[in-house]
């Protein structure tokens, strides 16, 4: 390496303190800061597409220029992996190498394979002729290649700030010997981004820990603190796994490993890599008498005459032979040919405790799934989605988001809600009336999104591509709130209203993994404006699908004799209006009583308080409301049984009332700007009306008197909404092309081995404490179950046991069952 390219090493890793002719180029790192702080920030927010790849990636990378042992570790995490029983591949991007495509590297690319596929990605599937080893420019098709190879893991080489590809883990590799160099930014510095980005990451590994002294790797491991859990900390160290040696012939004609402890004699040391003194202590720690140091830049490719000088220098030297590098041997010339042997020695990496880290690695890996919604007919969806998702991956945490509401419909189902409450005058954010919506942003809609933004950022790391229930505003915050593009059940639009917009069009086709509409006409329309969409069933039928086994009249609905009455269902509404809604309907009700006497049954949405509801009424309350010479059965359960067993519906509601449509049940409702909008959707099987009791009452009274337009709008309303499906479609999409079912079996796999076998854990019980006073037990084995069992640590405790004791507690509540956020 020429002398002005080692000055320049010098000073980037703080090697060289003061004023340097290189201290010109600190003006050009803060110029690339804020490019990098930018470009973090725009993947952060949705602004850039990540997406999530169709089987698990373990990522390696690192902060820094140099090396810091990626491959080896690369190398050591694959077949780890191997070994416990997964199909592995590895992904690269192939420094060096001219292939763009995805290409698999095979046995016949020894000889020419480093022009197409880089040195490194070369020297891996020489090494892991078991794993599947591919290069491509963009890593997310490489990984999709993988798969299609039959891949069910990837570990992904240097893929840190490859932030296009999401992943499922991130692991960081710190060089002990020089974990951030001067600490600024490149050309001034070697850091590739801030330290602020390893918050980023899920693991750190200091790697080459035996070449520094004790106290300064506890300084690395307190600086590292500050983004990362100290548990989430590793140290690993370089070992020696054998040599390899050339006598004579070509580079392909090394001599498999030998059983030197090193090799003896004087030698000329040279390599290529990041970061050569490391080398060149790792042969001191061998014990290696080394004459001369040659660098060169990484990756260099060696020409004959790097050889010749090399030669040279080895005889001015005296020296009896050469050493380099394992990744050198793949940019040596063709039919290489030297006077004197050059050893090479095989590395691997060892990380101290490796059965932690990997009971960490498990914990990391462990699938979280979100399904969010932006309103209660979405929130009713939305629990039936979620619901699935527990029992098709039942290994797998599964949460909810939502925009509107406090999440209680998910909360009755068992589903953690991670949201913040956003209880607003309106229900929600108004479409309708900008009066709603200025009387939501007074009562603090504002602060309302920046508490969901902040939510969303504290649980980045932690989920998988999001599952909405809505519209585009709903994609649009979960965007810019995780950063992860994700699929959206479009319940809101319709090509029957007014469609589309061109803005969320464009965010669908740029940033929607896949898209499915309420109805086929939409489907086509947003296909024609290249949008992954297609239409599978209604998401809003999927609410009676899941209720298809309830029959009315076993369901404490409808009563025998309620048969040979005309049966009127009432919805006054999910939203805070319908304590004041159910009066108007409750006057229908009496007007129409006077005409024809009917059943009547109300049916309160989930997020209406009853009692708050009745008391506020002014008529008497025994079992059923008493209006005039009407009953009024109120019923908290099943939209769909109700709807079942009903004639007609007189409604305020909009989810409800569409899927009481969609059930073939007329629906009367009042005449106002969201009941048009929903008339659009429900067309014929809808009859507006006057916002008053007397004008509900007559159609009503008007429609049960005419069999032939019952019929009529009930053969609309099933015509209209169609079949159920959404919901199983998209988990079967999940389940496949988004790799849930892969991920849930890895981690199963990954926690067998790891986590149940290293502490003994059964598969469906809690561990119970060790006995403090059983003969077996140590002191440290005592406190360890105690921590596990809830008993706080001694202070003198090994950090370490309490490491352990964290990953039993979090195994024992896993077991147990989720707790609420």
């Amino acid at each position: 390496m020429p002398d002005i390219l080692g000055s320049y090493l010098k000073y980037a890793r703080g090697d060289k303190r003061g004023f340097s002719p290189w201290s010109l180029l600190n003006f050009a790192g803060k110029l690339f800061s804020p490019f990098v702080k930018l470009r973090n920030a725009l993947y952060d927010r949705g602004v850039l597409r990540s997406t999530d790849p169709p089987i698990p990636v373990i990522s390696v990378g690192n902060l820094c220029h140099g090396g810091t042992n990626k491959t080896p570790m690369v190398e050591m995490l694959a077949r780890r992996l191997t070994e416990t029983g997964f199909s592995v591949g590895i992904v690269s991007r192939g420094y060096g190498g001219k292939t763009k495509a995805p290409l698999l590297i095979r046995e016949d690319m020894r000889e020419y394979g480093r022009e197409l596929v880089g040195d490194e990605p070369l020297m891996l599937a020489i090494r892991l002729p078991e794993v599947k080893v591919v290069v491509a420019r963009s890593r997310l098709d490489g990984v999709r290649f993988l798969r299609e190879l039959g891949a069910e893991v990837v570990v992904a080489d240097d893929a840190f700030q490859h932030r296009h590809m999401g992943r499922d883990a991130d692991i960081v590799l710190i060089d002990a010997t020089c974990p951030f160099g001067s600490g600024r930014l490149f050309p001034s510095g070697i850091l590739r981004e801030h330290k602020e980005s390893l918050s980023r990451s899920d693991i750190a590994i200091i790697t080459k820990s035996e070449q520094i002294p004790r106290e300064r790797l506890a300084a690395i491991r307190s600086e590292l603190a500050k983004w990362l859990p100290p548990e989430r900390i590793f140290t690993a160290r370089l070992a020696l796994e054998s040599w390899m040696i050339l006598d004579k012939g070509g580079a392909d004609k090394f001599e498999p490993p030998v059983g030197l402890s090193s090799p003896y004699g004087k030698f000329i040391a040279f390599s290529a890599i990041g970061h050569p003194d490391s080398f060149h202590s790792f042969l001191t720690s061998l014990g290696m008498d080394v004459a001369e140091k040659k660098t060169y830049r990484d990756h260099h490719r060696f020409s004959w005459r790097d050889i010749n000088d090399l030669e040279r220098v080895a005889s001015e030297a005296g020296a009896d032979g050469f050493v380099c590098t394992e990744k050198d041997v793949h940019n040596m010339p063709d039919a290489l040919h030297m006077t004197r042997p050059l050893y090479i020695p095989r590395i691997t990496v060892r990380i101290d405790d490796e059965e932690s880290f990997f009971c960490t690695l498990a914990e990391v890996l462990e699938p979280n799934f979100v399904v969010t919604s932006n309103g209660y007919g979405e929130d009713a969806i939305g629990v039936i989605l979620a619901s699935r998702l527990k029992s098709e991956f039942p290994a797998a945490e599964v949460s909810a988001f939502t925009l509107v509401g406090s999440g209680k419909p998910y909360r009755d189902r068992g589903i953690d809600v991670i949201s913040p409450p956003s209880e607003l005058p309106s229900g929600g954010v108004i479409k309708y009336s900008l009066n709603a919506l200025l009387g939501d942003m007074r009562h603090g809609l504002r602060d309302d999104i920046k508490k969901q933004i902040a939510a969303w950022r504290a649980r980045k790391r932690r989920c998988r591509t999001p599952l909405c229930v809505g519209d585009v505003y709903l994609l649009a915050i979960t965007l810019w709130g995780r950063g992860l593009a994700p699929l959206l059940a479009a319940t809101a639009k319709s090509v029957h209203l007014s469609g589309h917009w061109g803005i969320e069009r464009l965010l669908l086709r740029r940033r929607a993994v896949k898209v499915w509409t309420r109805d086929a006409e939409t489907a086509r329309d947003l296909v024609r404006a290249r949008v992954n969409a297609s239409f599978a069933g209604s998401p809003i039928m999927d609410i009676a699908e899941e209720e298809g086994g309830e029959n009315p009249w076993d369901a404490d609905v409808w009563r025998e004799e309620d048969k040979a009455l005309p049966r009127v269902l009432l919805l006054p509404g999910s939203r805070s209006r319908a304590y004041d809604d159910v009066s108007l309907l409750l006057e229908a009700v009496r007007l129409l009583d006077e005409k024809k006497h009917c059943r009547c049954v109300m049916v309160l949405a989930a997020t209406i308080d009853r009692e708050r509801l009745i008391s506020g009424l002014p008529y008497d309350f025994e079992g059923c409301l008493n209006v005039g010479g009407a009953r009024v059965f109120p019923h908290d359960g099943s939209i769909a049984a109700a709807a079942r067993g009903a004639d007609i519906l007189i409604g305020l509601g909009g989810t409800a009332n569409q899927v009481s449509a969609g059930l073939g049940v007329p629906v009367v409702s009042i005449l106002e700007k969201g009941k048009l909008v929903q008339k659009k959707l429900l067309r014929d099987a809808e009859l507006l009306v006057a916002p008053k009791p007397e004008a509900l009452a007559e159609a009503a009274a008007d429609l049960l008197g005419s069999p032939a337009k019952l019929k009529e709008m009930s053969d609309a309303g099933i015509k209209a909404l169609g079949g159920a499906g959404a919901i199983a479609a998209i988990v079967e999409y999940a389940a496949n092309e988004l790799g849930w079912r892969i991920r849930c079996e890895i981690y199963e796999k990954l926690r067998a081995k790891w986590v149940r076998a290293r502490h003994a854990l059964p598969l469906s019980e809690p561990a119970e404490p060790i006995e403090p006073d059983a003969p077996e037990n140590t002191d440290a084995d005592s406190e360890i179950a105690g921590a596990a069992a809830g008993r706080p640590l001694r202070a003198s405790v090994n950090p370490e046991f309490a490491r352990i004791a964290m990953i039993i507690k979090r195994s024992k509540r896993r077991r147990g069952g989720g707790s609420s956020q």
